[in-house]
């Protein structure tokens, strides 16, 4: 390795960028988590109510009726895409960690070797 203070400063910007994208992902997950609480609240909301009930979805500024089945059934398929997604994007958060745990060693493993280095070059100059 040519230069290690160089080799440290690259890891711990790549360690930094990790972070980063670990928060992103994270507050993807929440954001997430929010949309399914909400549609699996419309789902029980749904129900409840009879099957004349009057539904309507709001499309831009405008109200249009829907039948009942129809909103289930939009109901359950957000539903079955908001859980892939979170299982998708905690595959995601996983394999970050994973990766910052390996950059933290490979730092703490440099850093080791630069203080090594600097304590035998201290004891060869004194």
């Amino acid at each position: 390795m040519a230069n290690p203070q160089q080799a440290l400063q690259r890891m711990t910007e790549e360690f930094t960028t990790l972070q980063k994208e670990l928060s992103s992902v994270v507050e993807a997950r929440q954001t997430l988590e929010s949309q399914l609480q909400e549609n699996r609240s419309v789902q029980k909301e749904f129900s409840g109510l009879d099957d004349d009930a009057n539904i309507f979805k709001l499309i831009g500024p405008v109200l249009v009726k829907q039948d009942k089945s129809e909103a289930i059934m939009a109901v359950g398929g957000r539903l079955e895409f908001i859980e892939a997604e979170i299982t998708r994007t905690e595959e995601k958060i996983k394999n970050i960690q994973e990766k910052q745990e390996k950059k933290k060693i490979e730092i703490m493993q440099l850093q080791n070797m630069v203080v090594q280095q600097q304590q035998q070059q201290a004891q060869v100059a004194a």
